[in-house]
C-alpha cells in the first residue's frame, strides 16, 4: 500500500472559498443509486449519529482485489446523515466565452456586458463537520460494545495524504480540475436579465436536447462538476409553477459514482442536498427555516453567507425527493472499482437510461464526466476501459438513432510528477482507440492542465 500527496500549488479548495482554482475527485467510481419514487416512504428516521457508509478500500491496486461495485439505497443514505451538517461555498467564476471542437461546430457565448465576473456559488460540505459525525458515531459504537477504532478505515481520507493507494482515492477533497470542467460545462446566462447560468455548447449538444439527458460522472467525490449541472436541471426544472422556453421539456438523470462507498454517503449525497436546498430557498419556507448562515464569516465578498448550515429534519428529506420527481431528475450513486461489472450495474435496469426493448422512450444523450482521475498509468487504463465501454456501449444502444449523443469531458493535470499519468498519455490511449479528441481548455497558472472532449 502506498500513500502520497502531489505537493501541488493548489491540491484542494480548503477554507477560502475562494474561485475554483482547484477541485475534483480523484476516487474510482462509486456508486448509490437513487431513484426518487414513492416519496412517502422514501425517507426513514433519522439516525442519531449519521452512520457511515460500508467499510471503503480504495483506488484499484494492480493485482489485488477491487471493491466489488455496488448500488446503494437512497432510503439508506438519507437515514443516515446527521441531523445538520455544515457547509462552504465555493465562488467558480464562469468564463464568458466556452468554444467547443466537437461536433457543435464552433463557440458558444454569452457576450452580454456585465459590472463584474458571473460566479456560480457551489456548495461543499465541510470536513471537520464529517470528522465529527465520525467521532460521534465512533464513540456510539464504543458505548454498544463496538470495536473501538470501527471508523478507521475513513481516516486516511481526512489526513495529510491525497490518496493512500488500496484505502482512499482523493473524494474528500476539492480538485483543480473539477473546476476547469464546471468552467467548461456552463457558461453565464446570455441575458443580462437571467440569474441562471447556461450549458456551454458542448454540454448543450447533450443537456437542452429533445430526449432523456444522462450524465455520468467517474470518480466523482465532492461532484462539483454534476453539482453545476444540478443547479441548471433544478432552476430549468418543468414544474407546474413554472413556464416558459427556459424550462424543460425532458427528464435529466445524473449518476455519481466514487470508489469509496463512504465519501457518497459523507460528502456526495450531502453536497446535492445543498445545493438544492441553496437553489430552492427563495421560494421555500421550509428551507428558509432550516438554512442559517454565518453572519460572522464575511471574508472572501460572499456578504456574510459563505459557511452555514442545514438542518436535515425528515421533512427536508421527504421535500428533496418529492423535488426530483417533480422536476424530472433522478440521482443515481454507485461504488467500487471501474470493471466490466461496473459497467454492467451502469446499465442495470434500475438504472435510469438502462435500454429497454419495451421501452419507448426516446434514446438518451450520454455526458461522461471525469477529473484527476488517471493521475497513474494503472489508473489511467483503468479508466480508459471503463469510459471506451461506456461510449461503444451508447454508440450501440443507440446505433439506429439519428438524434441520441454520446460524448466524454475529461480534465486533468498534464503531468502528475512522481506518479505517472498524464493527459497527453491518456489522449494518445484515446486517439490509439479510434476515439476523437478535441482540445477545450488549457491552464497555464499554477499545475498546467487541460480539459478534452472524447467522441466516438
Amino acid at each position: 500500500m502506498a500513500s502520497f500527496s502531489f505537493s501541488f500549488s493548489g491540491d484542494d479548495i480548503e477554507d477560502d472559498g475562494a474561485i475554483g482554482t482547484t477541485q475534483d475527485a480523484a476516487g474510482a467510481p462509486a456508486a448509490s443509486s437513487l431513484q426518487a419514487q414513492d416519496v412517502s416512504s422514501l425517507v426513514a428516521p433519522t439516525a442519531a449519529g449519521g452512520a457511515a457508509a460500508p467499510a471503503a478500500s480504495a483506488f484499484p491496486v494492480q493485482g489485488k482485489p477491487q471493491l466489488p461495485p455496488q448500488r446503494h439505497d437512497i432510503k439508506e443514505m438519507l437515514s443516515k446523515l446527521p441531523s445538520k451538517i455544515a457547509f462552504s461555498l465555493l465562488d467558480v467564476e464562469l468564463d464568458s466565452r466556452v468554444v467547443s471542437g466537437g461536433s457543435s461546430g464552433g463557440g458558444s457565448s454569452s457576450d452580454v456586458p456585465r459590472a463584474e465576473p458571473y460566479r456560480i456559488r457551489l456548495p461543499r460540505r465541510e470536513l471537520w463537520d464529517v470528522k465529527v459525525q465520525l467521532m460521534a458515531e465512533e464513540d456510539a459504537e464504543d458505548g454498544e460494545g463496538g470495536e473501538a477504532g470501527s471508523a478507521d478505515e475513513l481516516a486516511p481520507g481526512l489526513g495529510t495524504h491525497d490518496v493512500k493507494t488500496g484505502i482512499y482515492e482523493g473524494g474528500f477533497k476539492s480538485w483543480e480540475s473539477s473546476v476547469d470542467l464546471v468552467k467548461v460545462l456552463l457558461q453565464p446566462p446570455s441575458s443580462a436579465s437571467a440569474s441562471t447560468p447556461e450549458p456551454s455548447a458542448v454540454a448543450g449538444t447533450v443537456l437542452p436536447q429533445d430526449g432523456p439527458a444522462h450524465v455520468i460522472e467517474l470518480g466523482c467525490g465532492t461532484a462539483l462538476p454534476s453539482l453545476a449541472l444540478f443547479h441548471w436541471a433544478c432552476a430549468t426544472a418543468p414544474l407546474a409553477a413554472g413556464t416558459g422556453s427556459s424550462r424543460r421539456s425532458h427528464p435529466v438523470s445524473l449518476t455519481v459514482a466514487d470508489y469509496n462507498p463512504s465519501v457518497l454517503y459523507l460528502v456526495t449525497l450531502p453536497n446535492f442536498l445543498l445545493a438544492w436546498a441553496l437553489q430552492q430557498r427563495d421560494t421555500s419556507p421550509l428551507l428558509q427555516q432550516a438554512l442559517s448562515f454565518d453572519d460572522e464569516d464575511s471574508g472572501g465578498g460572499g456578504g456574510g453567507d459563505d459557511n452555514g448550515e442545514l438542518e436535515l429534519p425528515d421533512e427536508v428529506k421527504v421535500a428533496f425527493c418529492a423535488f426530483l420527481v417533480s422536476a424530472d431528475i433522478t440521482l443515481s450513486f454507485l461504488s467500487g472499482g471501474w470493471s466490466a461489472e461496473f459497467v454492467d450495474l451502469l446499465y442495470a435496469p434500475s438504472a435510469p437510461s438502462a435500454p429497454s426493448a419495451a421501452d419507448a422512450t426516446p434514446a438518451a444523450h450520454t455526458l461522461v464526466l471525469g477529473a484527476e482521475t488517471i493521475y497513474s498509468p494503472f489508473a489511467l487504463e483503468s479508466f480508459s476501459v471503463t469510459l471506451l465501454t461506456i461510449l461503444h456501449r451508447e454508440n450501440g444502444t443507440h446505433a439506429t438513432s439519428t438524434t441520441a449523443t454520446a460524448t466524454a469531458i475529461v480534465g486533468a493535470k498534464k503531468l502528475y510528477f512522481g506518479v505517472g499519468g498524464s493527459l497527453d498519455d491518456f489522449v494518445q490511449r484515446m486517439r490509439e482507440a479510434g476515439v476523437t479528441v478535441n482540445e477545450l481548455r488549457q491552464e497555464a497558472d499554477g499545475v498546467r492542465r487541460g480539459v478534452v472532449q472524447c467522441l466516438l
